[in-house]
């Protein structure tokens, strides 16, 4: 039986990536990282997640490393097995000076954007090896750089920078991992449904080729 964890913050991308999880399996588990950052100010559709009977939300704490370990184990009882991770970075924007920036989004955004995704690969990559098998999949944008113009991003584009030197760390040593490891990026503004689409239609192959490859979706930038 196919089981699909999701894992992300709340974005239109993980929306969809959920909307094509519920066309391949009878359910799949989701864990959504909250936003917490004082200056995020995202506009969520949760039209497809909140329509889809398929969808069990699982509660996770990314600060925690317990909560990672207590989500694999919840999301394998509740799915049976655990087929493929999608693990999800796309942050919420917190844009101001440097002088303006805040302690406590700070600490946040490397509690949950950062060491977040540490606990909960650790946790996969264990279960993944026990069983021998599985597919850990790792997606996030990317952006055209910002304007001279521009208020900066300096949290998000910590968080993405963070999580892509992770994902290429894991890609460079998939060779040596009995499951599959797989890198998604691309500009997907406006497009969230296309880019989610590419990534399950390259999942669904299961071609061993694509082990420890990073796929670029659409015509990509320098983060924002």
């Amino acid at each position: 039986m196919r089981g699909i964890l999701i894992a992300g913050n709340e974005s239109a991308l993980l929306n969809y990536l959920g909307a094509e999880a519920a066309r391949r399996s009878e359910s799949y588990a989701l864990a959504v990282i909250k936003n917490r950052l004082s200056g995020g100010n995202q506009i969520i559709d949760n039209t497809e997640i909140n329509g889809s009977k398929s969808l069990v939300s699982i509660e996770w704490n990314p600060y925690s490393p317990i909560s990672a370990g207590t989500l694999v184990l919840a999301a394998e009882n509740t799915l049976d097995n655990i087929s493929e991770a999608i693990l999800v970075c796309n942050p919420p924007s917190v844009r101001c000076a440097a002088a303006e920036i805040k302690i406590v989004d700070v600490e946040t955004l490397v509690n949950d954007h950062i060491k977040g995704w540490f606990y909960l690969i650790k946790e996969l990559a264990c279960k993944f090896r026990e069983k021998g098998d599985g597919t850990l999949v790792l997606v996030f944008p990317e952006y055209a750089a910002a304007g001279k113009d521009d208020i900066a991003d300096h949290l998000g584009t910590a968080a993405l920078a963070s999580f892509k030197a992770l994902t290429l760390g894991l890609l460079s040593a998939s060779s040596s991992e009995p499951y599959l490891t797989m890198g998604f990026s691309g500009v997907c503004a406006g497009d969230e449904a296309g880019f989610a689409s590419f990534i399950f239609k390259q999942i669904d192959e299961k071609n061993r080729r694509n082990d420890g490859k990073l796929h670029k979706y659409g015509k990509t930038g320098f983060f924002r």
